[in-house]
C-alpha cells in the first residue's frame, strides 16, 4: 500500500471520470500504454480489479467505487497544497482554470480576457465553456478552479461573489417591434423558442413566463442564443436573451427587442470557488476586474 503514487491516483481518477482508456490518457498527457500499466500496478497493490473492461468503455467494480471518493479527497488535498504555496507568492503563477457557461461566455469573455491577462501576467489562464451541472461538478472534482455563472448556486462548499445584474429582453420578429410588450401570461399563448434542457437561462425564462410543466411541450428548443435569434428572424415565435447578448446576436438579424415593464426578468452573474481554496484573495481580485469592466460595457 505504500507503493501508491499519486500518479497512479491521478490516472485512476482520470480513468474513472471519462470512462475510457483513450480519453484518460489524453487527459493525463501520457500514452495508453503507460496509463494502462499503472493502472495494473495499482489493482496489484490494492489486490483486486477497479474497472471492467468492456470493447468501447470501462466501469468501475466495487472496489473502484469505494476508492474513487477516497483517491479524489487525497487529490483534492495534494492541489489545495499546491494552491497554498501558490496564494503565498506575490503574484498568481502556473495554471489558472476558470469555467463559463455559454450564456455568458461569448459577451463577456472579450472584455475581461485581456485585464485578467495583465493583472495576472504569470497565470495561464484556460476557459473551460459549459453548463452549469458540468461546471459544478468539475469545480467539486478540482478540475476548475473558478466559474463564471449565474446565481444562486446554493452549494454550501462553494463561495458565491455576486458580479453584476442584467435584465433579459424579448426578442420577437421586425414587424412586430410597435406591439404591446407581452407579460407573462400572454408569453405563454405564444411560441417560445428556449434554449435546450440543462441551460440555466432556459430554467429562468420558464420560470418569469410561468409555463407549466404541461404546456412546455409547445416550446421550441435552440442550442444557442444565436439560433433562437435566427428562429425568431424566420417567424417560428419569440425568445428572451440577456441584454449582454443584444448587440451580438441582433447585429445583423431583422428582429426587435423590447424591455419588459418592472419586474423584469433578470438574473445575477456571479463568480464561485470553493470555500476551502487558498486561491481566494487572488480570485476576489479577480472579481473586481471583472465588476469594473462590466460597468464600463
Amino acid at each position: 500500500m505504500s507503493n501508491i503514487t499519486l500518479k497512479q491516483l491521478r490516472y485512476f481518477e482520470a480513468l474513472a471520470r471519462l470512462g475510457h482508456f483513450g480519453q484518460a490518457a489524453d487527459a493525463c498527457a501520457v500514452s495508453q500504454p503507460a496509463l494502462s500499466v499503472q493502472i495494473k500496478e495499482l489493482e496489484m497493490r490494492l489486490g483486486g480489479p477497479l474497472f471492467l473492461r468492456e470493447p468501447r468503455r470501462v466501469m468501475l467494480t466495487h472496489l473502484g467505487i469505494e476508492m474513487l471518493e477516497r483517491a479524489r479527497a487525497i487529490l483534492h488535498s495534494v492541489d489545495e497544497l499546491e494552491d497554498l504555496a501558490r496564494a503565498a507568492q506575490s503574484s498568481l503563477q502556473g495554471q489558472l482554470r476558470i469555467g463559463i457557461i455559454p450564456t455568458i461566455a461569448p459577451y463577456l469573455l472579450p472584455a475581461i480576457l485581456d485585464p485578467l491577462t495583465r493583472a495576472f501576467p504569470d497565470a495561464d489562464i484556460h476557459i473551460r465553456e459549459t453548463m452549469t451541472p458540468v461546471l459544478i461538478q468539475e469545480l467539486s472534482d478540482g478540475q476548475l478552479d473558478t466559474a463564471i455563472l449565474a446565481l444562486p448556486i446554493s452549494e454550501p462548499w462553494l463561495s458565491e461573489h455576486p458580479l453584476f445584474d442584467e435584465s433579459f429582453v424579448l426578442v420577437r420578429p421586425e414587424g412586430e417591434a410597435t406591439l404591446p410588450v407581452p407579460d407573462p401570461s400572454d408569453l405563454q399563448k405564444m411560441r417560445l423558442l428556449l434554449l435546450e434542457e440543462g441551460h440555466c437561462f432556459r430554467d429562468q425564462a420558464l420560470a418569469f413566463c410561468n409555463i407549466p410543466a404541461s404546456q412546455r411541450a409547445r416550446t421550441l428548443d435552440g442550442t444557442t442564443l444565436s439560433t433562437l435569434v435566427r428562429m425568431v428572424e424566420a417567424g417560428f415565435g419569440v425568445t428572451l436573451i440577456p441584454e449582454m447578448a443584444i448587440a451580438s446576436e441582433t447585429r445583423s438579424a431583422q428582429v426587435s427587442t423590447a424591455h419588459f415593464t418592472a419586474p423584469r426578468p433578470s438574473r445575477t452573474i456571479g463568480m464561485v470557488w470553493r470555500k476551502s481554496s487558498p486561491l481566494a484573495g487572488h480570485f476576489q481580485g479577480m472579481a473586481a476586474i471583472i465588476r469594473e469592466v462590466q460597468g464600463t460595457l
